[in-house]
């Protein structure tokens, strides 16, 4: 058998890494042992439905131990995923894995995947090196302005107890109705805007806030309307010109797979009137958004939910009224807003999504468009077909949920191997303009809180009674901390913008919705984590390599993580221990390196010749680089 070495994670064996442009050229070396006699291997390169493309091989050189073949790729097809493998001489394809390799006949499925994007993809730059932090408007603050003379809307109900738990039990229909408001409000955010400064906040995302009947307001009432529990259109203008003074710009969430059933849309309640929405009046202008199979009442909704109908996104009148001129995302981004993120991005259709992008890039290169996408974006298949997001034309980058459930299980359970191995073929996939602004969160409204995952009792959807009341005792509480500032060196340190759940650096914990989704306890905050941020983040502001150094893995072993974020002149190393015991490192395995300097300020960490990082912590030195390493992470 023949036995060939190829690691698409190593610049040795190809580069550059990862994605690569239209028209730019990539190098693939593969190397045989010198007594395997194999001929002339070739990369074989191609795309679903087209012809496989052979590029011949040419031998380079030939050392005690390897024939070494090399070719030059260049692409001509833009915003293409394509797959790649090796051909020799005989006609036989093989598949060469981490580490080792193995040949045969190809199956489909083992593959190397190579993403070639649009050579003028590029992303705004003022997120890179930045800290997002995730809002959900009802629950984060609440200041009362005594002139306010709105009415609640008929159906909701208002908790007076800023510190009461989230209703969670169903009603005599067994139907949880999320009608229960906090009173959390936009005047709210922007009394904040001075702590999350502190917290190094550069861009602050919301849950939705235009008018809906639940509290999680993905049920659309009125894309025009600020729901009034939360202000007005005044209010957002004020809190988008007050944030950009604190040096922070605001990112909404858009939801335009379904309306609300209770919206001016569908009506399905009466409660704007007879004459207005699809479901009450068959002549209604938004008729034709909604697809009825037995009109009025059975129609398409979002997995079957009735209260959130679906739309026909491709409806001319649907798309003008969310991307036409002056139509609801430019009317936002003109009030202030920086972006949008895409509820359920895989359940738009592709011309949608480009009509988006469009119209959000009209109101200038530096507005930014994220995705909701649970897996890797660039091989993601929904409704048979295969999505192309991250390759120009549809979304800057995605909401980075491979990278959290990788740290989780990393810092939880000591799964390095996998970690390593994930975070490598995530950043191999997405082209580098997307790495750079990555949304990575540890929680969000959608997931348990990061604590609760990480030192609690793992419980089905099931049991919802025993989440409601079960709360982290203090040994869990404390272990729980130790590990969540484990996991937020990672979120704050890899390729990507961190993106804070709020609360999470306060210590609230809880599982899934609606006990993620707790207020945010003012005058009971965890002040340990909230300064561990503090200077996550100014580490982050006081190092350039963050905001689009490429990655370098060192060591990733099941209790300590070694690993660099560098740009050609100099790098910052960071030394994460995830144990219980104190770890020294010696400073021999690092090269091409000349002097360095201590990055945290304090000394107790620092001992000549190496570094001593206690239990549960982490040290950073930045070091000046003497020359350009070959390879994808440090040997």
């Amino acid at each position: 058998m023949n036995i060939p070495i190829y690691d698409a994670f190593l610049l040795y064996y190809k580069k550059p890494f990862g994605a690569i442009k239209q028209l730019d050229a990539c190098r693939f070396r593969l190397k045989f042992p010198v007594d395997k006699n194999i001929g002339q291997p070739s990369l074989v390169m191609f795309r679903p439905g087209c012809k496989e493309q052979y590029i011949q091989m040419f031998h380079e050189e030939t050392n005690d131990s390897f024939n070494i073949f090399s070719c030059v790729y260049t692409p001509q097809n833009t915003g293409v995923y394509q797959y790649y493998f090796f051909a020799v001489e005989n006609g036989n394809r093989v598949f060469i894995k981490r580490k080792n390799a193995s040949q045969g006949d190809f199956n489909g499925n083992e593959l190397f995947h190579l993403t070639v994007y649009d050579k003028e993809l590029s992303t705004p730059d003022w997120l890179k090196g930045g800290v997002m932090y995730q809002i959900f408007p009802d629950r984060f603050a609440n200041l009362k302005d005594e002139n306010d003379d709105s009415v609640i809307p008929i159906g909701r109900t208002f908790h007076n107890n800023w510190h009461n738990p989230p209703d969670w039990w169903p009603n005599e229909h067994g139907i949880v109705t999320n009608s229960d408001f906090f009173g959390g409000n936009l005047a709210g955010i922007n009394s904040k805007l001075p702590y999350l400064q502190s917290l190094g906040i550069t861009c602050i995302y919301l849950n939705p806030i235009f008018e809906s009947h639940e509290n999680h307001r993905y049920s659309t009432a009125n894309y025009e309307r600020i729901d009034p529990m939360l202000g007005n259109e005044k209010d957002f203008r004020q809190l988008c010109a007050a944030a950009k003074k604190h040096g922070i710009r605001i990112i909404l969430d858009g939801v335009f797979s379904h309306t609300g059933a209770d919206s001016i849309y569908f009506n399905k309640f009466g409660r704007y009137g007879e004459k207005k929405g699809a479901f009450r009046d068959p002549e209604s202008p938004y008729r034709e958004w909604y697809s009825f199979s037995n009109y009025p009442h059975v129609y398409d909704s979002w997995w079957g939910f009735d209260t959130l109908p679906n739309v026909n996104e491709n409806n001319p009148s649907y798309t003008e009224y969310i991307c036409g001129k002056d139509g609801i995302l430019q009317k936002w981004l003109d009030a202030g807003a920086s972006g949008w993120r895409l509820d359920v991005v895989d359940e738009l259709p592709d011309e949608f999504i480009d009509n988006i992008y469009k119209a959000v890039k009209e109101k200038g290169e530096d507005k930014v468009v994220y995705g909701e996408v649970w897996e890797d974006a660039t091989t993601k298949e929904s409704y048979g077909t295969r999505r192309r997001y991250l390759i120009g034309g549809q979304l800057d980058s995605v909401m980075n949920y491979p990278f959290k459930e990788l740290i989780i299980k990393y810092i939880k359970h000591s799964d390095s191997t996998s970690f390593r191995d994930g975070i490598m073929t995530i950043l191999e996939h997405y082209p580098k303009p997307s790495v750079d602004i990555l949304m990575n969160f540890l929680s969000t409204h959608d997931i348990e809180r990061a604590i609760t995952r990480l030192a609690g009792e793992p419980v089905g959807d099931n049991k919802r009674e025993w989440q409601a009341i079960h709360q982290l005792t203090n040994e869990q509480y404390i272990y729980g901390r130790a590990l969540l500032k484990c996991a937020m060196v990672l979120q704050f340190f890899l390729p990507g913008v961190p993106c804070v759940y709020y609360g999470d650096e306060a210590g609230t914990e809880g599982y899934k919705d609606p006990f993620n989704r707790h207020t945010y306890q003012w005058g009971f905050e965890d002040d340990n984590i909230i300064g561990f941020v503090q200077e996550l983040s100014e580490i982050r502001r006081k190092n350039a390599v963050f905001k689009d150094g490429r990655l370098i893995l060192s060591e990733v072993e099941p209790n300590h993580c070694i690993f660099a974020r560098e740009n050609g002149k100099e790098a910052v190393i960071i030394y994460l221990n995830k144990s219980k015991k104190t770890l020294r490192f010696k400073f021999d395995h690092i090269e091409g390196i000349s002097d360095f300097k201590w990055v945290r300020s304090e000394a107790k960490n620092r001992e000549p010749g190496q570094i001593k990082v206690p239990p549960y912590d982490y040290e950073v030195i930045r070091v000046k680089i003497s020359k350009e390493k070959e390879v994808g992470r440090y040997e």
